[in-house]
């Protein structure tokens, strides 16, 4: 079983918000060369993916187009070729505290298996957990190795599979919805 530290078994694994270089690129323009165009969320609720909670009324966001498969790849030097895709995704129009942990600023989530984000161990311990999800799985080339439709509550096994497989390099955690990414985890 994963602990809250996010390991199992010698294994070690970390969710990874955007990180504070990209935010600052797409606050600017967004991974399709648009700028941005930041509002006033009049709903709450959209998934940020700059600290990985959830928006409240009257919050500035902006809803930018983002390519973290193309970002990894710059990083690592790997060519994903037609892998590298890019989406919507909300964030805080203006810099956040970013990710700390539970997805709420001064949290204290590190790892899948946390129930830092809330008691029920239901998936609570991982952002946007409390609902179905796709994990996809990829190579160190950035080749998409497979992926699995996870049940709300079902991140610390599909989490625990993919990295049980040597060939997985890191994960996308994705909404069902609308196949938006949300986050990506990696080993430590």
């Amino acid at each position: 079983m994963v602990n809250a530290t996010g390991t199992r078994a010698g294994q070690a694994f970390v969710v990874r918000a955007m990180s504070a270089n990209a935010l600052r690129e797409v606050r600017g323009r967004d991974d399709a060369g648009r700028p941005v165009a930041p509002f006033v969320d009049a709903e709450g609720d959209a998934p940020l993916r700059c600290c990985l909670r959830r928006s409240s009324v009257g919050e500035r966001i902006a809803l930018v187009s983002y390519a973290p498969l193309r970002r990894w790849a710059a990083e690592t030097g790997a060519e994903p070729g037609a892998y590298d895709e890019q989406g919507p995704v909300f964030v805080h129009a203006e810099a956040c505290p970013g990710f700390t942990g539970d997805g709420a600023p001064g949290g204290g989530f590190t790892g899948a298996g946390s129930t830092a984000a809330g008691p029920s161990g239901a998936g609570a311990g991982h952002p946007f957990g409390q609902a179905h999800r796709v994990v996809r799985r990829y190579s160190p080339k950035g080749r998409i190795l497979g992926g699995a439709l996870v049940g709300a509550g079902g991140l610390d096994t599909a989490l625990r599979e993919a990295f049980d497989d040597p060939a997985v390099a890191f994960v996308h955690v994705r909404a069902v919805e609308y196949g938006c990414f949300l986050y990506e985890v990696r080993r430590t």
